[in-house]
């Protein structure tokens, strides 16, 4: 894993160097924060699941931009040698490296419309960690904002829709192309804790299978600043099948995450 630090440094580098006003939550594409980026750290253990869903470290740098082009996010994931849940967190290999541009969300009344293309590039080390082609994807959101559980939360609903193929990479590889929904209730409460429920089916259309998962996360800002604003958020989810075959393209049986986030 060291001989990949310089690529991180570097890449940790480009995404200091550009200032613009966000939010604290980069998915939500509505700039009313000054923070300029965040540097993420997450633990998955997965039982079987697809070669980009298994056991893995992941270190994601994203860069907040004030423009058309609102995020920048490179996502490093680092799969471990032994792919069940367990896993073997002291001996990481490389997996397939994601690039996501966002785009500032359109505005409909109270309603928030973010988007989003996403390159992933066939760079996992053995080939067997990742998929082994180039993929494109392609996807967008539906924020809703509303006070059913009144002061002091703040809660919404969130819809996504987004369609990834694959192209060119290794020939002898499976193709890739699925469509993804994830329906989310997403609650902050005082400003400071956090809960999000999710379920996201999924449509594999190169194995004309379908299946979802159901995820429920916990999470908490903490630091020196005051509400959402608080530089540093700790989270943990656990995520389940719900329904269909364990080899549905973006599904997994079952996954505990640790995460931790600095923005800046």
């Amino acid at each position: 894993m060291l001989r990949y630090c310089p690529y991180a440094l570097a890449l940790a580098c480009a995404a200091a160097g550009n200032a613009a006003a966000q939010p604290w939550d980069s998915d939500s594409g509505v700039p009313n924060v000054d923070w300029r980026g965040r540097l993420e750290l997450k633990r998955a253990n997965t039982s079987r699941g697809t070669p980009e869903e298994t056991t893995k470290t992941t270190l994601r740098f994203e860069t907040f931009l004030d423009g058309a082009v609102s995020l920048l996010r490179v996502d490093l994931p680092f799969p471990d040698a032994d792919t069940d849940f367990e896993g073997s967190p002291f001996d990481p290999r490389l997996g397939d490296i994601k690039v996501r541009t966002g785009f500032r969300a359109l505005e409909s009344g109270s309603l928030r419309f973010p988007s989003f293309l996403e390159l992933t590039v066939p760079s996992a080390n053995p080939s067997s960690l990742g998929a082994g082609k180039y993929q494109l994807g392609a996807g967008i959101r539906m924020l809703v904002p509303f006070q059913a559980l009144g002061e002091p939360h703040a809660t919404r609903f969130e819809t996504e829709v987004s369609q990834t193929v694959s192209f060119l990479g290794d020939t002898q590889r499976a193709d890739v192309n699925y469509t993804k929904l994830e329906f989310t209730l997403y609650d902050l409460w005082r400003e400071r804790y956090t809960l999000k429920l999710k379920l996201k089916p999924a449509f594999d259309h190169a194995k004309h299978e379908q299946g979802g998962v159901g995820e429920i996360e916990l999470g908490s800002y903490f630091g020196e600043k005051a509400g959402p604003q608080r530089p540093w958020r700790a989270w943990l989810m656990l995520g389940a099948r719900l329904y269909g075959p364990d080899d549905v393209s973006s599904t997994y049986n079952t996954r505990l995450e640790l995460g931790l986030a600095r923005t800046f």
